[in-house]
C-alpha cells in the first residue's frame, strides 16, 4: 500500500500521537452503555500474496487456494479485490464457498466499493452500477460485513452534496464506512458538516492511520463501531508500528468503555511480506487488554524464527 507513504529517513520524524477524540465521537458515544462482549475483527486487505507461503500459508500452496489458508488465520478481511471492477455474482459464491469448507468460526468479507462507482463516476449517475454491486456482494450471505466506501483523493468538501445522496440512496440495512482523502475535508466547517452528515445517515467513519497523512487519523466515529485502517511501516520499524498498536489499544479501550460496539482493525504494511507479525501482535495485544477472543495466527513452525 503506497498511501501515506514516506521515504525511510522521515519515519522516525513522524509523530505517531493519536490526536483527541473529535466533536462527533463525543456525540456519539455520550449515551451510550459498555457492552459486556464487543465486537472484534482483525484482518488483512488481501489474501493474494505469495510472500506469505512458508510463513502462514503451507510452502506448496497453489494461488487458487490461498483464500482457504487466510481464512484459517484471520476472521475477516478488507476486500480490495472487489474495487477494480464490479463483482460477479458467481465469484462471490466461490469465495463464500471456500469460506465455509476452511473455518467453522465466523468470518466476514468487507468488500470495498468498485472504483467505477466511486472513482470513474464520482458517486453520481450510479443507481445501475451499485444495484449490481449489492447484488453481487449480497452472495456472501452470512459472511458479509460492512462495505467500505472510498472516494477519489480529489473528491473534496464540495462534493458533499453529492455523498450524501449517494448515501441516502442506498439499503438502510447496508453498514457503510466512508473514507474520503481530500485535506480539506479535515478542517474547520467542512469537517463537522461531514461527521455529523455520516452520523445522521446513521454511516461509519473510515480512520487511516498513515505515516504521511496524519490529517486522515480524524478520531471521529460517526457510529458506535470503529473502522481502523492501520498502515505500518514494517521491517526495521516494526517495533515503532507496535508501539502505534500499543496506543490504539488505549484509545479502542476507552471507546469501549464508552460503549463502543464493534472494531473493524484492518492492517496494511507498504511491504506485505511481513503483514502478519504485525497482525499477530495486533491479536495478542487485543485479547490481553481489551477482553477479545480471537486466534493467534500460526505460523509456518520455521518461520518462527522471524518473531
Amino acid at each position: 500500500m503506497e498511501f501515506g507513504r514516506v521515504a525511510e529517513e522521515e519515519v522516525l520524524n513522524v509523530d505517531f500521537t493519536l490526536p483527541v477524540d473529535g466533536e462527533q465521537t463525543i456525540l456519539t458515544l455520550k449515551d451510550n452503555e459498555p457492552l459486556a462482549n464487543p465486537a472484534f475483527f482483525v484482518g488483512c486487505a488481501k489474501w493474494g500474496r505469495k510472500e506469505w507461503k512458508d510463513l502462514i500459508y503451507p510452502k506448496k500452496t497453489k494461488e487458487a487456494d490461498f483464500l482457504g489458508e487466510y481464512v484459517k488465520h484471520f476472521n475477516s478481511i478488507e476486500l480490495n479485490a472487489v474495487f477494480y471492477s464490479i463483482p460477479k455474482e458467481e465469484q462471490i459464491i466461490k469465495w463464500a464457498e471456500m469460506v465455509s469448507a476452511n473455518t467453522n468460526e465466523d468470518f466476514i468479507f468487507c468488500p470495498k466499493f468498485s472504483r467505477t462507482i466511486t472513482h470513474i463516476k464520482r458517486l453520481k449517475d450510479t443507481d445501475f452500477l451499485t444495484d449490481e454491486y449489492i447484488k453481487a456482494i449480497s452472495a456472501f450471505g452470512k459472511y458479509l460485513g460492512p462495505c467500505f466506501l472510498q472516494v477519489s483523493d480529489n473528491f473534496g468538501p464540495n462534493n458533499i452534496d453529492v455523498l450524501e445522496s449517494y448515501l441516502e440512496k442506498l439499503p438502510k440495512d447496508l453498514k457503510v464506512f466512508v473514507e474520503v482523502r481530500h485535506k480539506d475535508w479535515f478542517a474547520g466547517d467542512a469537517k463537522k458538516q461531514l461527521f455529523a452528515m455520516l452520523a445522521k445517515h446513521d454511516k461509519g467513519a473510515a480512520i487511516t492511520d498513515a505515516s504521511g497523512r496524519r490529517d486522515c487519523l480524524h478520531m471521529e466515529l460517526s457510529t458506535p463501531e470503529a473502522f481502523i485502517r492501520f498502515v505500518g511501516n514494517g521491517g526495521k520499524f516494526l517495533d515503532s508500528d507496535k508501539a502505534r498498536v500499543d496506543e490504539w489499544v488505549v484509545r479502542i479501550k476507552q471507546w469501549i468503555a464508552n460503549g463502543l460496539e464493534k472494531v473493524y482493525f484492518f492492517l496494511h504494511q507498504h511491504d506485505e511480506a511481513d503483514t502478519p507479525l504485525i497482525a499477530d501482535y495486533t491479536i495478542e495485544q487485543f485479547n490481553k487488554h481489551l477482553g477479545s477472543d480471537l486466534s493467534r495466527i500460526n505460523f509456518i513452525p520455521k518461520s518462527n524464527l522471524l518473531l
